[in-house]
């Protein structure tokens, strides 16, 4: 059992405690959290008391303490690359929602920290645990669809409307870009999961209706190293859509939502599969527990995460420049 802190107990550290945990009690053999850190303790008491959990305002003083394993950070994005340097200095194997830093040279220095010590570290790209996506990239790597042209995505959501001014994320620094950070940055994800690096990005990052100093509405043209074109497209004022095309020479397929395919193969009518609902978060912090364990990789590499931050980094740069080309080389 995975003995882990949870750093942050806003909506997002309570939704990764409750994934593996009720009324304190894990509900499997692999993960359980047993202390939270939080900036304000009176706020997270209640909570803390329903799930068991020692509460603490002190990070430094958690990761002294020998009887935890691991930490889970769910804090701004800002935060996380000193929190990650700083829990592998403590020997603590670190999961860390998305993003893992704001640049490149941080996402590049959070990977060297963790892989000088030798602890595990894993990102919360949860989509990759989907059984449609994973179906999808079955089809990709098996040549059902042929050779793959192009591919799109959109991953939206209206929660730029709830952030009152003093959230930490309603700023274009904790949120470049509009909604990658917060959604974007999943799709983005998946894409490179189903493609491969990209090679260059063209961005339009707009702020229309929001009040808050973060864009609404982003577009980006994408181009692979594989020579695949994309599209990826996220808002922070829509209703939530997750929608996700790829089309090769033999057919194409769309994913709509979490569950959904439609299937079509050239010659033949749309075919809609469905598949059964995952807890997500659960997948991938048992997943994390299993790579601690030395029972299997953590299925996000690496390799994928600091080019993703040096996609998002290149993304913000291009919709600075008005949707100016710009290559990634990492």
């Amino acid at each position: 059992m995975l003995n882990t802190a949870i750093v942050g107990l806003g909506w997002w550290g309570q939704e990764l405690v409750n994934a593996v945990q009720a009324e304190g009690m894990p509900k499997g053999n692999k993960i359980r959290f047993t202390t939270g850190v939080v900036r304000s303790m009176a706020k997270s008491t209640d909570y803390a008391a329903t799930q068991g959990l020692a509460l603490t305002d002190d990070y430094a003083a958690m990761l002294a303490d020998p009887e935890i394993d691991a930490v889970a950070l769910a804090t701004p994005h800002g935060l996380h690359e000193a929190q990650v340097i700083q829990a592998a200095m403590a020997d603590k194997h670190v999961f860390v929602e998305k993003p893992l830093a704001l640049t490149t040279v941080g996402a590049k220095r959070v990977r060297q920290a963790c892989e000088k010590v030798g602890v595990v570290l894993a990102l919360g790209h949860n989509r990759r645990f989907l059984p449609a996506v994973l179906s999808l990239k079955s089809m990709v790597d098996d040549g059902s669809l042929g050779t793959i042209l192009h591919v799109e995505g959109n991953f939206s959501n209206r929660y730029g409307f709830d952030y009152p001014e003093q959230d930490w994320r309603a700023n274009d620094t904790e949120s470049p870009a509009g909604g990658m950070t917060a959604g974007g940055i999943h799709m983005l994800d998946t894409l490179m999961y189903l493609c491969g690096h990209l090679a260059r990005v063209q961005a339009v990052s707009l702020r229309q209706v929001l009040k808050v100093p973060m864009d609404d509405t982003t577009s980006m043209l994408l181009r692979f190293t594989s020579g695949i074109s994309g599209y990826l497209g996220t808002m922070t004022t829509t209703a939530r859509n997750w929608s996700l095309y790829v089309l090769g020479t033999k057919g194409w397929v769309h994913m709509r939502d979490h569950e959904l395919l439609d299937v079509c193969f050239v010659g033949a009518d749309v075919e809609a599969r469905s598949f059964e609902p995952i807890d997500m978060e659960r997948a991938e912090l048992e997943a994390f527990a299993d790579a601690v364990a030395g029972k299997s990789s953590y299925p996000v590499p690496l390799d994928d995460v600091v080019h993703g931050i040096a996609v998002l980094e290149a993304i913000t740069e291009s919709a600075g420049r008005d949707g100016e080309a710009i290559a990634i080389s990492v």
